[in-house]
């Protein structure tokens, strides 16, 4: 009876086992154009040693668009428009604590971040709604700041669009930048 039960019991684990194998293979999807990247700030927050306890104070989750030999701010991009900041879905800014931008106290949360690019200035908008993909849903009553920013030109192309944080006597500078085009954003919070 031992025999047969261990016969079965090997019967049934060699059938499972192949019933995995043969199973309809999963369908990957391809490699995106624009990869989704993080930033953090500061900017080296989750590379930090164990004995560092100290944890970023912003992430932001954007995917990054390359320029392929295209115009970008005017054409691709066209002025005056709401733009995701970036490709794919929404770009997603997360603040840990308390933040100011512009004259506007924003809560720590999650957020969302769309530009309006013109000719000489940007407007930057921070937005409740997240989760969306490009710009088609966005809904202007559920902004939380706009705030209009200066373009700089950039001394080279920048292939793919770019974000990075610098530090301020009152917080950080979110620099973001594509084809020869550069803003910044400050965000003041408590160091």
């Amino acid at each position: 009876m031992k025999k047969l039960s261990l016969c079965l019991m090997f019967a049934l684990f060699g059938y499972v086992a192949n019933a995995q194998t043969t199973a309809t293979p999963v369908k990957y999807p391809i490699i995106d154009p624009s990869p989704m990247d993080a930033l953090y700030y500061p900017v080296n927050a989750v590379k930090v040693k164990k004995e560092d306890k100290s944890l970023p104070i912003i992430r932001v989750l954007y995917s990054r668009p390359s320029k392929k030999g295209r115009e970008i701010f005017g054409i691709l991009e066209q002025f005056d428009k709401v733009w995701r900041l970036g490709a794919n879905e929404n770009t997603e800014i997360y603040f840990a604590k308390t933040v100011t931008i512009g004259d506007k106290k924003i809560k720590a949360g999650t957020y969302s971040l769309f530009a309006i690019p013109s000719k000489e200035k940007w407007t930057i908008i921070v937005n409740k709604q997240t989760d969306r993909w490009g710009a088609f849903t966005y809904d202007e009553t559920k902004d939380v700041v706009r705030v209009t920013v200066p373009i700089t030109k950039t001394d080279k192309v920048i292939e793919s669009f770019s974000m990075t944080f610098t530090d301020s006597l009152e917080g950080a500078n979110l620099f973001m930048a594509w084809d020869t085009t550069q803003v910044m954003l400050p965000i003041l919070f408590k160091k």
